[in-house]
């Protein structure tokens, strides 16, 4: 089958397109312009393009089983009803908000703009009656929390029935503040090449199975994309068999699961979530280090109670250098421009010594406690 382009950034057409391809109808292509080699097997709904752990992009192929499975399975968790879009449609998170809005037989409310706590509460108006439900990255969390002091926000916030937290991980701190204001948050974990989010608060949606494998999580099920649109070879590293048949996707993501429940401890490459988006830091890091003064700095994650992570540059500054905040000024342009403006570092930690292992490597496990420590 020969896909279709479609603007992520157009919900509507991303909705039209979706429930044709959802029916058997051409699929669509998200994020990218596909070529004329770029065809796909029968009951292919979607190809996402998405950033991978190395921060490039990869084609990831959805068939209309797996979208359905992961919208059903989530109707059966949490309840069904009305939706609002408050993420980008181009993105399996926003993309399945629109699923399953079309599987519960109701037209998706769509946040018109920019997001902000007014245009969260005119989306929220335009609802109707019924049960609510939209899905949110922690950041916009943050956002509405910040601004619950406005009736009009905190009832907006308040009357849905669910809302659906992925994209990074979800800071303790910001999930108090939720529940204390009474707002009903699901924790999500997942990826595109799930379906979207397929864990709820811990716990397997109906069908999906997650488990350790050499301290790796590994997650089986109907949800699971078919694999890597022309990259055999990748498809093949990702998504493996087992001894009995079963396929099994590959996280990357270091974890455990323990009475059922599914604890995901970080990520077994150095990538961090930071806003929903994969950011690699050894990209960051190169970037860094093109900086006059920031050669031998050395990036690693730091949480961050907005974004979820963010990164630090560790660096031994000698004297006659400009000042940190200065070097960290350049820095974060330097990496907007490189990497992108989600993956500029927060802060710069100097230090006399950058602590070294025998080889003369930075060691990167002492300079995280480092900064830990601080």
């Amino acid at each position: 089958m020969r896909l279709r382009a479609v603007d992520g950034a157009d919900p509507v057409a991303v909705e039209a397109g979706l429930v044709t391809a959802l029916d058997g109808g051409a699929p669509l292509a998200l994020g990218f312009v596909p070529g004329p080699e770029d065809e796909v097997a029968e009951g292919t709904a979607v190809v996402v393009a998405t950033s991978g752990s190395t921060g490039v992009p990869k084609k990831v192929v959805l068939s209309a089983a797996a979208l359905t499975a992961s919208a059903e399975a989530t109707a059966r968790r949490i309840g069904s009803g009305r939706w609002m879009l408050a993420l980008s449609a181009g993105y399996v998170a926003g993309l399945q908000v629109l699923v399953r809005a079309h599987l519960a037989g109701t037209a998706p409310v769509q946040l018109q703009g920019r997001f902000t706590p007014a245009s969260f509460a005119a989306a929220t108006r335009g609802m109707g009656a019924g049960p609510r439900y939209t899905s949110l990255v922690p950041a916009q969390l943050a956002t509405l929390l910040d601004a619950a002091d406005d009736r009009e926000v905190r009832e907006a916030l308040l009357s849905y029935d669910a809302v659906l937290l992925g994209g990074q991980a979800l800071p303790p701190a910001l999930r108090a503040r939720a529940a204390d204001l009474g707002a009903r948050v699901v924790r999500t974990y997942g990826s595109s090449e799930t379906a979207g989010g397929c864990v709820y608060d811990g716990v397997p949606l109906d069908g999906v199975r997650v488990a350790p494998i050499d301290g790796e999580l590994r997650i089986a099920g109907p949800t699971l994309a078919d694999g890597y649109l022309g990259d055999p070879g990748l498809t093949a590293r990702t998504f493996v068999a087992d001894g009995a048949g079963d396929r099994w996707y590959r996280t990357g993501d270091a974890g455990d699961v323990a009475d059922g429940r599914v604890a995901v401890t970080g990520r077994i490459d150095n990538v961090i979530v930071s806003g929903g988006v994969n950011v690699s830091l050894d990209r960051v890091e190169a970037a860094v280090r093109t900086v006059v003064g920031l050669e031998g700095g050395v990036v690693v994650a730091v949480p961050d109670e907005r974004w979820g992570q963010g990164s630090a540059i560790v660096v031994a500054l000698p004297g006659g250098f400009a000042s940190a905040d200065a070097l960290l000024a350049v820095a974060r342009e330097r990496v907007a421009a490189e990497v992108g403006a989600e993956a500029r570092p927060s802060r710069i930690v100097p230090v006399d010594a950058l602590p070294l292992l025998s080889s003369g490597k930075p060691d990167r496990r002492a300079i995280a406690a480092l900064v830990t420590a601080r």
